[in-house]
């Protein structure tokens, strides 16, 4: 019976690995879906509205692999052999990181509704708040990648520039809802800018569940 026991929890810490190794594939195709969002805001500021379309259909290819990461990781985690702790905390961070690609497609879809281009201010301001998410999205991935190898030192390192670059994105969403307010525009922008200035500083507040 003992015997059968190391057995039973030595195959259930190498499906943790396993799982763990998933996770890690999960975190690059979302920030994958993140870069690609990047390079659509990117293409909207340039005029450039084929390379923005091309983009924000990536964003949402990108979504959907990471979706069937995600179902991947759920139908392992539901049949494997890992005590019920180890489950429960690798199936929060496998939703916790689908948020992330969820907020990141809808800032893409609210982007595909702006036509027309926004004042040079607001367009800064954008231009600052993805960068933001686009450094979050790469430490998120570092974070996990250093939970993989046992670093526990560079992830708590991680997990501590993104609250600051949380902080930070905080303070860039209320700059870029400024200058969205001063721009005097139409009702229709007024409403899609304020959504996608929302959405953007969301995508890194919802990188502390998972970094946290």
């Amino acid at each position: 019976m003992k015997e059968t026991r190391n057995i039973l929890g030595w195959l259930g810490m190498a499906e943790e690995q396993t799982i763990i190794r998933q996770c890690a594939k999960h975190i690059d195709e979302i920030e994958k879906t993140v870069l690609y969002l990047a390079e659509a805001i990117k293409a909207y500021i340039g005029g450039d509205l084929s390379a923005k379309t091309i983009a924000i259909e990536n964003v949402k290819n990108s979504e959907h692999e990471a979706d069937l990461t995600r179902l991947s990781i759920i139908r392992q985690l539901s049949e494997g052999l890992l005590l019920p702790r180890d489950r429960e905390s690798l199936m929060s961070l496998t939703k916790n990181l689908d948020k992330i690609a969820d907020g990141t497609n809808a800032a893409a879809r609210l982007l595909g509704f702006i036509e027309h281009k926004l004042p040079d201010p607001v367009l800064k301001n954008m231009s600052i708040s993805t960068d933001m998410i686009v450094k979050g999205a790469h430490q998120l991935r570092e974070v996990i990648r250093a939970m993989n190898e046992n670093k526990k030192k560079d992830a708590l390192q991680g997990c501590e520039e993104i609250d600051r670059l949380e902080h930070d994105a905080d303070d860039q969403k209320k700059l870029l809802i400024e200058a969205i307010i001063r721009a005097k525009l139409d009702a229709t922008s007024v409403l899609l800018s304020f959504n996608l200035a929302e959405m953007l500083e969301s995508v890194l507040r919802l990188s502390l569940p998972v970094s946290r």
